[in-house]
């Protein structure tokens, strides 16, 4: 007999209230088959966790350039910007006087 809520969810045990057609903790659904892989469907995760090579995921999803420059100025260089534009200004506020 299928699951039906309000009731246990078959998959993760977590309480699916009535009115609800999927389980709120784990997403598994009638269309699903209340199946608790249908999570991570369509994620390309590989199979065995040990063949992750994290290395090669940093290269293939940001590039391989070593020592990358960033663009812009730093916050301290913004920092040093305004601050210096403070004591022109107050230069030239007391010249002023």
């Amino acid at each position: 007999m299928p699951f039906k809520p309000p009731g246990n969810c078959p998959v993760c045990d977590e309480h699916v209230p009535r009115g609800l057609v999927s389980c709120p903790q784990c997403g598994s659904c009638a269309r699903s088959g209340w199946n608790d892989e249908i999570g991570a469907d369509g994620l390309d995760l590989p199979e065995d966790p040990s063949e992750f090579d994290y290395d090669e995921f940093v290269r293939r999803e940001f590039g391989g350039g070593e020592g990358a420059v960033a663009k812009g100025l730093s916050f301290w260089q913004w920092v040093g910007i305004i601050l210096v534009g403070i004591m022109v200004l107050m230069m030239l506020m007391s010249a002023g006087r």
